[in-house]
């Protein structure tokens, strides 16, 4: 980020820099300081469930950061209202898919084909869905899981594989590591319900994905995910790390192909209002913004 800031940012009309809640939030810092002392206009493209923790955490260079940006991004409602509660004023900007990328399929569920795609790290809770995998196995239903993502930041996908082993099921986990988009909507293909296990959250793509392809959503009910999905309308929401509720849910599912055609069209038509060729107008009256 700071190289490619030093070599090109003063050439440029506006700088947009990422900003989450990690290790990447004091780089964010360090390009909006380098912005501000070249008098360069930036905006801080806001994500992460935990970047409204961060500000009350590190108070001071937050306010240096968020005072100097010319503008403040949020790609979710529950970004927004967050920040709107610490005295700043984000503009909504939606996550983009482009929507014609994603073919939206009915999914039948006679075995359950889970599909969770995210990074291994310890606040998505990747091991829930080993667990709930196990508990609908041991309820003498069809089952398999696929995990896509790369591990490494922790030991959540070591300690996956070993859950797996513990719980005699390692046969039907199949950890693909990191996938293309292209090769994970193909992969797709083969399963029938997508969940999400995290309890930290913002507005997740893979999510929005899942809900553009016909996959019916089953997710915990935490940080933004409550201002994307709507229970019993276009997903299904259950409290973070509780196995119990979630399978109950994937029953919910494999015993409704109603309930699941319902909710699926509902997600589809939803996710249709971040195709580019929406979003593309809220980019451009930014960049119109910014230009003056």
């Amino acid at each position: 980020m700071l190289g490619t800031l030093v070599r090109y940012g003063r050439k440029a009309d506006y700088v947009l820099i990422d900003t989450f809640s990690t290790l990447n939030f004091y780089y964010a810092y360090l390009c909006g300081m380098y912005c501000k002392l070249f008098n360069i206009p930036f905006a801080l493209f806001l994500h992460g469930g935990d970047l409204p923790l961060r500000v009350v955490k590190s108070p001071f260079i937050s306010k240096q950061l968020f005072s100097a940006a010319t503008k403040l991004i949020s790609p979710s409602e529950y970004l927004r209202s967050s920040f709107l509660k610490l005295g700043y004023q984000p503009v909504l900007i939606p996550n983009i898919v482009n929507i014609k990328n994603y073919h939206y399929k009915v999914r039948e569920i006679d075995s359950v084909d889970l599909l969770w795609v995210r990074n291994f790290r310890e606040h998505y809770n990747p091991i829930l869905a080993v667990n709930v995998l196990a508990k609908l196995s041991d309820l003498s239903i069809p089952t398999s899981l696929k995990m896509v993502g790369p591990g490494g930041i922790d030991s959540s996908l070591e300690s996956c594989r070993a859950r797996a082993v513990e719980l005699h099921i390692a046969d039907k986990v199949d950890f693909t590591g990191m996938m293309t988009k292209a090769q994970w909507i193909e992969l797709s293909k083969s399963c029938n319900v997508f969940i999400n296990t995290t309890n930290v959250d913002n507005t997740p793509v893979s999510v929005i994905e899942a809900m553009a392809l016909g996959l019916p959503v089953v997710s915990t009910n935490v940080g933004g995910i409550p201002f994307l999905l709507e229970d019993g309308v276009d997903a299904l929401l259950v409290e973070p790390n509780d196995e119990e509720a979630m399978c109950r849910a994937i029953e919910r599912l494999k015993s409704d192909p109603e309930l699941v055609k319902q909710l699926t069209l509902n997600a589809r038509k939803k996710v249709e209002n971040f195709d580019w060729e929406v979003v593309k107008h809220k980019w451009k009256k930014l960049f119109d913004e910014l230009s003056v």
